[in-house]
């Protein structure tokens, strides 16, 4: 089945962004108290809508929210970078490409910009702020795909996140995993993905596959 549309997850998957906010997070979680490690953070968090985020945390003091905003801001401002190899990727890409994330659209083009990419994805990024349900429900990539024309049964999701291959899954796409990033691959089969890789750069040979 020919692919008419190719929807990039950003966070983890364009972006090396995780990491900073792995750190970030489980810093500020630790402040209130919480006894968690980047590991335990990145299985609960890594992923997810702002909103789950903020149903897990619950209340927190005056002050803290807009501490760890300014730090993460700080971070991703001086450390953000591109993920190696997706550059490479995107000029050999043929086929329409869209980013779908469940980042917030200013957070998302942020990203985007640092890192030089926003050009490639104008007028084609959609957010989880757009939709009644972010991932893991597919309501995000039906979207998506719906205003870009394209059938969901051939559309390929590039995703590197349990929650991010559970939405595909539910949206009857096919799915390619990044296995390189924070998420073991264990994790990424057992949400559901089929095809896994390591390197970016090789996406377009991948994609080619799927036809």
């Amino acid at each position: 089945m020919g692919v008419e549309l190719v929807i990039f997850d950003c966070d983890g998957t364009l972006v090396d962004s995780e990491p900073i906010s792995v750190r970030v997070g489980t810093a500020a979680l630790r402040r209130l108290g919480w006894s968690i490690d980047e590991a335990e953070y990145t299985e609960l968090f890594v992923g997810c809508t702002n909103e789950f985020w903020a149903e897990q945390v619950g209340e927190t003091p005056p002050g803290w929210r807009e501490r760890l905003d300014a730090e993460y801001e700080a971070a991703i401002k001086a450390e953000l970078r591109v993920i190696a190899g997706i550059e490479a990727a995107l000029d050999r890409l043929d086929l329409p490409s869209c980013v779908a994330s469940n980042g917030r659209h200013r957070n998302i083009r942020r990203s985007l910009e640092i890192t030089g990419l926003a050009e490639r994805f104008s007028g084609r990024v959609f957010s989880a702020e757009d939709v009644t349900r972010g991932k893991p429900a597919p309501d995000l990539f039906l979207h998506a795909a719906a205003t870009m024309g394209a059938d969901p049964e051939r559309c390929v999701v590039v995703e590197d996140s349990p929650f991010g291959v559970m939405a595909a899954v539910s949206a009857g796409m096919r799915c390619l995993a990044y296995a390189g990033g924070l998420h073991p691959a264990t994790r990424l089969t057992g949400a559901g993905a089929t095809h896994l890789f390591h390197d970016p750069a090789g996406l377009p040979e991948l994609l080619t596959g799927l036809d």
